[in-house]
């Protein structure tokens, strides 16, 4: 049979002889590497202060245990869905799970930061490769009706899951064994998904003989990577020195060409024509300033609980459920409110809520007392998350083209991550900075230091409000598909799903 023809089936018939795997075995195996994928970016919080003990990381360093995953994850999780469109969901479901596994092997075996750091950035790509194959696989494995949007749920409660029990899971890992097993652990339950899979999973594609944007993932992956570790350099060099301004010069630099590679090439990454659409460029604006103050949340409340006040691992991890279980309540919640209130008004109040949880956070003392400086602020803070992403990436989408829906949602969650990745940076920089300035490494000093990042992030969330009340389109759109680790839901609560949707990141990351 020509290949134009096998490219553009969307799913192959079982060979001669052969029985199509059950519907629920399908499902759980791609809900499974959705876990994975979702669970390793928050079970390593709450094992950073271990890691640094015994890797001997630096303070400013080890923001990079979380940004190196998250940054190679953002730039590279739009080529790896066109990369299963093209050559098939199962392959690079296999290739990036296989990917995932190995990288999580190495990562718990590092004896050194810098080799900790690269599994992780690998552990970031096999996840962007494997991460987006896996709701649609979902969606091809069980036909349209009621017993999909079962199946869409349950890969969506799965996600959400896996972010929310990552601080639990890994406070009971470093506590009983120690800080390797929360990678460790991915490796014989990657091992055993990836047998299954191999041996289960149906293939099916959807290309249409386009190339791949290889060096446009490149470029945005190195360029954002280049700028962070720019502004990392601040903390010690100053904004001045030739050791900052050269790597942000060239962060700039890769940037800039990534953009001109764009706009020149066939079948860009990121078609830049989209962003012509003010719901579109306006939502993912919105979504890169809130990403860059929420994505740091889970970061310092970690460090803060375990540096400042002296909790274990799994203390610390049992301390942010609340506001693990905040971030799914304003998820689910945000669906029900905007038939009603407006899809703007819906992602102005929950940013506001969270404004005021981390004002609340940045009065944090030494001593802190864990209902009014740890949970009830840490709740309004991911409640305003939950209830802000789903409105945000129903206005991107409803700003789209139908066939374009899918990618628009990609490219919501990659700004999301993005603006969590330099965020990050900032935020690490800003707080130990001001630590250095109170007194290095004592609890008062640490304790000032986060407080500044809190603050920051405040200030940063209520100009994200300004923006979303100046630019956001006015109009009560319908919930998209597939936008991510919130349910994607009609006014009546069916879930509703695009089969080109693309997997995505969640805030409780």
């Amino acid at each position: 049979m020509p290949r134009a023809a096998d490219a553009s089936r969307t799913a192959r018939p079982p060979r001669q002889g052969s029985t199509r795997p059950a519907a629920w075995l399908v499902v759980a195996l791609a809900c499974a590497g959705q876990f994975l994928v979702v669970l390793d970016v928050s079970v390593v919080n709450v094992a950073l202060p271990s890691m640094r003990t015994d890797l001997d990381m630096s303070a400013s360093g080890l923001q990079w245990v979380v940004n190196a995953y998250a940054i190679a994850f953002a730039g590279f999780m739009l080529l790896g869905g066109r990369a299963g469109d093209l050559y098939g969901r199962k392959r690079m479901f296999l290739v990036g799970l296989a990917l995932f596994t190995l990288a999580s092997l190495c990562g718990g075996l590092a004896q050194d930061g810098w080799q900790l750091l690269l599994a992780r950035a690998v552990q970031g790509l096999g996840a962007a490769v494997l991460a987006p194959s896996t709701l649609t696989i979902v969606t091809s494995a069980v036909p349209e009706g009621a017993a999909r949007a079962r199946a869409i749920a349950t890969w969506t409660a799965v996600g959400a899951g896996g972010g929310a029990a990552g601080g639990l899971v890994g406070g009971v890992l470093v506590d009983t064994l120690s800080w390797r097993w929360v990678l460790l652990i991915n490796v014989p339950i990657g091992a055993v998904v990836l047998a299954s899979s191999l041996r289960w999973l149906p293939e099916s594609r959807a290309g249409d003989g386009r190339r791949l944007d290889l060096p446009g993932a490149v470029l945005v992956t190195a360029g954002l990577g280049v700028l962070a570790y720019g502004i990392s350099q601040t903390e010690a060099e100053g904004w001045t020195a030739a050791a900052t301004l050269a790597p942000l010069a060239a962060g700039l630099a890769l940037i800039a060409l990534f953009l001109a590679v764009e706009a020149r090439t066939a079948a860009p990454l990121m078609p830049l024509g989209l962003f012509r659409s003010r719901a579109v460029s306006s939502a993912n604006a919105a979504m890169f300033l809130c990403g860059s103050a929420m994505f740091c949340m889970w970061f310092f409340m970690t460090l803060y609980a375990q540096n400042v006040l002296g909790y274990t691992p799994l203390e610390a991890g049992l301390a942010l459920v609340p506001s693990s279980l905040a971030v799914l309540l304003g998820s689910k919640s945000a669906p029900r409110f905007m038939p009603l209130l407006g899809a703007r008004n819906v992602a102005v109040l929950g940013t506001l809520i969270a404004a005021v949880g981390f004002g609340w956070q940045s009065q944090m003392t030494a001593r802190g007392d864990y209902l009014t400086e740890i949970m009830f602020p840490g709740i309004l803070m991911m409640l305003g998350a939950g209830l802000t992403a789903t409105p945000l990436a129903a206005l991107a989408t409803s700003g789209a083209a139908p066939g374009e829906a899918g990618l628009v949602s990609g490219l919501v969650n990659t700004s999301r991550t993005m603006g969590g990745s330099l965020g990050l940076a900032v935020m690490s920089t800003i707080a130990a900075a001001r630590a250095a300035e109170s007194g290095g490494s004592t609890p008062e000093a640490l304790t000032a230091g986060y407080a500044l990042a809190f603050r920051t992030g405040a200030g940063v969330l209520l100009g994200g409000v300004v923006l979303m009340a100046v630019w956001l389109p006015w109009r009560r759109a319908a919930v998209p598909a597939a936008v991510g680790a919130v349910p994607a839901a009609s006014a009546d609560g069916d879930v509703v799903v695009d089969a080109e949707g693309a997997a995505s990141t969640s805030f409780e990351k």
